[in-house]
């Protein structure tokens, strides 16, 4: 039998080889659901879905799109935005 904390369905199993031949099962903590858009909800392209403990070692390049508002916009509302500053601006 597994330790008790192993036993909670949060925690994913996953079967690994190790080098000597041996099928084991990992515990790992599950993926974190996508970033959303702060106006659509809609998932974002471009922003992968890691651990903190991984992206922290990711540049910031790789962690979301290089344009205004990346990762927190998706396109399609971040060029309403745009449409809308401008023709409010005129």
């Amino acid at each position: 039998m597994v330790r008790p904390a192993l036993r909670s369905r949060s925690l994913r199993r996953v079967k690994r080889r190790t080098p000597g031949g041996r099928t084991v099962t990992r515990y790992e903590k599950r993926k974190p659901g996508p970033a959303r858009c702060a106006r659509c909800g809609r998932p974002l392209a471009g922003v992968p879905r890691y651990r903190p403990y991984v992206l922290r070692n990711m540049s910031k390049t790789s962690k979301r799109p290089e344009r205004p508002y990346g990762g927190v916009l998706c396109p399609t509302c971040l060029a309403e935005l745009l449409r809308e500053a401008i023709i409010g601006g005129q």
